[in-house]
Order: C-alpha cells, then structure tokens, then sequence
C-alpha cells in the first residue's frame, strides 16, 4: 500500500544506531545513509525513512501516530523490543498477546530517541 514512510530525526546517527538494532532483530538490513537521512528496504519494496525535516525545523513525533512492524516469529518481537531499548529507545509496551488485536497477536512497542511511536508484531501461535 505504501511507497514509503518518513519520519523525523535531529541526530540521524543517533536514530541509526536505534533503527539498525530494533529493525535488524527482525531481519531488516541495515539503513543506509542518503545526505541527513537513512532509508531501510522492507522485504516487499516499501521504505522507512527517518532523518531531519526537509524545513529545516526540529523534528517532532506525531502524538497518536504509530508505524507497525511485521515480525515472523514472537521472539523476534522480543528481539525488536530489547534491541530497541538497549540502543537508545524507551519501552511503551513490553512484549506480549493483544487481546484485542485481531487474533490475539503478539507485539511490542517502543519510542524511538526523538520520541516516534513504533510497534513490532507476529502472529499468535496459541489463537486458536
């Protein structure tokens, strides 16, 4: 459905070093570098962008904007959410099943260090 999504950074090193570790756990290569961003390849051709707004003006996360994460397997959602918060992102919702997600999925979710909302999930192996 997407081509691409953007967000803001105001140290894209800084956000490398999160997005690298949080999206590698889940088998995502690692960013490259274009200028003051970096872009990461998902599998099926979309892109996520994270680097400083093309305005010039801090960047800023969207309050109620998240950007969920597809992992194959529950303990790459724990991975995702380890490596995430050990490279500089916060915990906003430890690892678990969503009961109200549809069939129960598994997902984590966490603040990268300019404070984006991002979530991994994997299908529950034990919904029946």
């Amino acid at each position: 459905m997407f081509t691409h999504i953007m967000i803001g950074a105001n140290d894209p090193a800084r956000s490398k070093t999160f997005y690298d570790a949080a999206l590698g756990a889940l088998g995502i290569a690692a960013g490259f570098a274009a200028g003051d961003r970096v872009f990461y390849r998902g599998p099926n051709g979309g892109a996520l962008g994270v680097g400083k707004p093309a305005n010039g003006e801090s960047a800023t996360f969207a309050n109620g904007g998240t950007i969920g994460f597809q992992a194959k397997t529950t303990a790459e959602v724990d991975a995702f959410h380890a490596a995430g918060c050990a490279n500089g992102g916060t915990c906003e919702g430890a690892p678990g099943v969503r009961e109200n997600a549809p069939g129960k999925a598994y997902g984590a979710y966490l603040r990268d260090p300019d404070g984006n909302k991002i979530c991994a999930f994997a299908p529950n192996p034990n919904a029946g």
